[in-house]
Parts: structure tokens; sequence; C-alpha cells
């Protein structure tokens, strides 16, 4: 039996196939791999598709291996694809209930094949741990069926995972699972002093939670309880309570805010649309007098609300970039913007199909950021001091909002309700840019702790040492039951 300090762990890594997923979980395979563990990185085919058509590599070649830069620095970081079930020229976008019935009823089958060939295969050092998406159904069953450490990696912040954890408290108190949901103050989920219904993930606030969709959630998040370990980008002081409760009942580590070194663009792509270039535009801008708007790369909005958008900003003196995603609405129209809108902004408005973010958030001229609350984008513009105008639509959103607004104080809401008015998106937006330098007070703070806990004897530094030090001991437990060798 080898010495725990002389394991060298290797994990199999699996994303979720959604750019929010597969940015945290690119660093986060970069970050093991610098403290020395093996990895070996799995997209979706359909997935490594776009990846590459984003980055006009020839034919969207399935053998490109996204980790070559990486590895020139001597990371251990193997790369792979696999099918999801679906042929690639399938649209997932327009199909997406059948989609995700494909990823509930078919997807595993395909993820048994590789993970039992990868811990066939006799690779050095051999396989002995799965970092799966916590948004996945299957990880328990295939890490108990190859005897691997089963770890499920929370990509959103610890207050919307522990709201799952605890439906069943949510159900038997009546804010969760009828049409009849209580609406007044929750005050009973461990670790959370008092949440309102509104700001729960939009899967628990929904009356009728029975859709493929919920459906799906629901078993995943089941799933993510019998993990031996989970870990979440997120950081320690600023979800303390939450965190602790959650450590009580399962080995949870905070090892956020997780960026690329130096938060620069990641050495491996994982943009799944092709970027336009903001800079030379954003260079011409004094300093601080941009707003940048993105609802990211999953969340839909109505046709209607691109034009309550357009004319709020007609109707305000702000600059902005927009970023329209070609599929931001369900409707197949391609003239989604009011006719002249572009030549009515042209001398203060960029609008722009995709565009890097972290090159915009932390440019001079960005003044403040009307974000839908992706998790991502939250911590990235604390990372770079700029206030959110906090329009969230779905998922976890809604509670990502709350951190914002209630408990960090380092943004504001968009609109009263979730009907969007010119009017008021005007009016707000004039405000906000007025008065981003109160919320600029709190962001220096709340980045100090994000930059406290990234040191090396920080909260997040320490908890990868602890993270890596009780793989190592679980791997060894394991590695018992077989005997089988670590190195």
């Amino acid at each position: 039996m080898e010495p725990e300090e002389n394991i060298k762990p290797h994990a199999i890594m699996i994303p979720a196939p959604l750019q929010g997923h597969i940015v945290p979980f690119t660093h986060l395979a970069i970050n093991l791999a610098s403290k020395g563990l093996t990895i070996t990185f799995v997209n979706t085919q359909s997935t490594h598709q776009r990846l590459m058509k984003a980055q006009s590599v020839s034919g969207s070649s399935l053998d490109y291996d996204i980790f070559t830069e990486a590895r020139k620095s001597g990371l251990d970081i193997r790369y792979t694809t696999i099918c999801d079930g679906f042929p690639l020229n399938f649209d997932r976008a327009r199909n997406h209930n059948q989609f995700m019935e494909g990823l509930l009823h078919v997807f595993s089958a395909h993820v048994d094949d590789l993970v039992g060939n990868l811990v066939d295969s006799n690779h050095n050092p051999p396989v002995s741990c799965l970092i799966a998406d916590s948004f996945y159904v299957w990880p328990s069953e295939i890490a108990k069926k190859y005897n691997l450490v089963n770890i499920s990696f929370w990509t959103e912040p610890a207050l919307a995972f522990t709201s799952y954890y605890h439906m069943d408290l949510l159900r038997s108190n009546g804010h969760f699972g009828s049409q009849d949901n209580r609406e007044d103050m929750i005050h009973y989920i461990p670790g959370v002093q008092a949440i309102e219904p509104r700001d729960l993930p939009s899967y628990i606030q929904d009356p009728e939670p029975w859709s493929i969709m919920h459906r799906y959630i629901f078993k995943s998040l089941e799933d993510a309880k019998k993990a031996d370990m989970i870990i979440c980008n997120t950081v320690q002081e600023l979800e303390s309570s939450t965190i602790s409760a959650l450590q009580e009942k399962k080995p949870f580590y905070a090892i956020g805010p997780i960026f690329p070194n130096g938060f620069t663009k990641s050495v491996a792509p994982t943009n799944l649309w092709v970027e336009s270039d903001c800079i030379e535009w954003l260079n011409t801008k004094p300093k601080g007098s941009v707003m940048y708007i993105s609802f990211g790369s999953l969340a839909n909005i109505s046709r209607q609300d691109v034009l309550e958008i357009a004319h709020g900003l007609l109707l305000s003196s702000v600059s902005f970039i927009w970023v329209v995603r070609p599929d931001i609405t369900w409707s197949k129209e391609t003239d989604l913007l009011p006719s002249g809108f572009e030549d009515d902004v042209k001398d203060r408005g960029l609008v722009v199909p995709w565009c890097s973010q972290i090159d915009v958030i932390s440019h001079p001229a960005i003044r403040g950021f009307l974000t839908h609350c992706g998790w991502n984008s939250v911590l990235e513009s604390i990372w770079c001091k700029v206030p959110m105008l906090c329009f969230p639509i779905f998922t976890d959103q809604f509670t990502n909002r709350k951190l914002v607004v209630s408990e960090w104080k380092v943004g504001f809401d968009l609109c009263s309700g979730r009907i969007l008015r010119r009017q008021e998106i005007a009016q707000k937006i004039n405000c906000f840019t007025s008065e981003a330098n109160e919320l600029r007070i709190n962001l220096e703070e709340t980045r100090k702790q994000l930059e406290d806990a990234l040191s090396e004897n920080g909260s997040s530094g320490r908890n990868y040492k602890q993270l890596v030090c009780d793989l190592k001991s679980k791997i060894l437990q394991k590695s018992k039951i077989n005997n089988t060798s670590l190195l």
C-alpha cells in the first residue's frame, strides 16, 4: 500500500454541456492540475464542435486537444470527448425537452462506457476520482461501479445549493410543491437567516414543478447528496453561515472564485460563440462611461423584453455595449431590435452577438453591468469592481440577485417585478449611473474578500489544500478494498 503523501490522484472531469458550466470546469481543471492532480477532461462532442467552430479550427476536428497550451507549462491534463446520445447536427436548443430526456435516460450509458474504458486502460496514474457536474443524474452510480471517489462540483453559490438540499423542508412548510405555495419569509433553512420565496431558484418557485427540467434538476440534486465531497465556486467569507451549515451535512469545500490565472483569457478555449472585438470601440470612450449589457449564454427573454430594453436605452443617455445573442429569444425572427435602432445609437451604443466578457468588464471605460445575475458574471463583476443592475431570468439567478442586492449591496434591481417597461428601464439606468459610486465602496470590500480568499493562506487556498489531502485519504480508503496500486 502506498503512503498517502505519494498518491497521485487521477480525476475524470465532466462538465454539463453549458457555457456557464464549461468555463469554471475548465479553470478548475487547470487549478487542480497545478496542485499535482492528473486530469482527464471530458466534453460532449457537440460542445467540442462548438468550441472549435468558435475558435475557427478547420473542420471542427474531434481530435483537436483544447489543453495543448496548458500542458506546455507541465500540467498533466488529458482530453477526450463523448457522445451525448444525439447526432452532431441535432438542434439541442430548439429541441430542448427531447435533449433533456436524453440526458436523463440515455447519456449515462455513454458515460459508463467511457469511464469503464479509462479505468481499464492502465493509465498512469490509474483513474481514482470522478468530478462531475452537480447537474448530472448519474455520478453516484458510475462512481460506485468503478470504485471512484465521487466529487460533485456545484457551479453556483452555496445559497442556491442549500435551497435545493432542503426542498423537503420547503415542501413540508408549504413553500414548495403546490399551486398555493406560501409567500411569507422563510426562516427555517439551516444557515440561512431569512429568504423570500422570490429569491429561491426559479425551479423551486414554480407552482407546477413537474416539467422535464424540474424532474431532471431535482433528480440531479438528489444524486449530488450522495457524493463523497462537494466543491463549490464560492468564497467562505461571503456565505459563511450557509457553508458552515452545509458542512455539518457533507464535506463541502468553498474554493472560489474559480478564475483563469491572472484573470486573463483562459489558455484553453471555453467560448461557444465567436467573439466580437469590443476593445477598440471601448478605447474611444471616457473612463467609467459605458454600461455593459448581457444576459449570459443560455437565458431567453421575450422579443417584447428586447424591444423594451432597446427603447429604454434610447430614452436614457448612457453609452453601452449590448450582447444580443442570435438565440436570445425563442422566436426565429432575426430582426429583434427596433427599426433603425443601431443607427440611432451609433455614437454611443455597440450591439454584438457575443464578446469576451472578461476583456470588456475589466476595461476602465465600463461603469456598470446590466446582468441576468449568472453566477460567473456576478463573481467576475465583483473582481472587476463593476456594480450590477440586476434582471434575473431563471434558475439560480434570483438567488444570486439576493446576494448581490440585499446581502453584499453591490447592485440594484432593474425593475420592481418581472415585467420590463421602457420608462422604468431608462430611469433605473440613469439613476444607476449616477449612484454607482456608492456601490463601488461595497465592491472594494467584497473584491478584497475574493482576493484574500485566493491567497495561499486564504480560505479558498486552504480549502484547496484540504480538498487534495482529503481526496488522497479517500482514495487510500477505496484502494484498500481493491488492493490496487496508486502511483
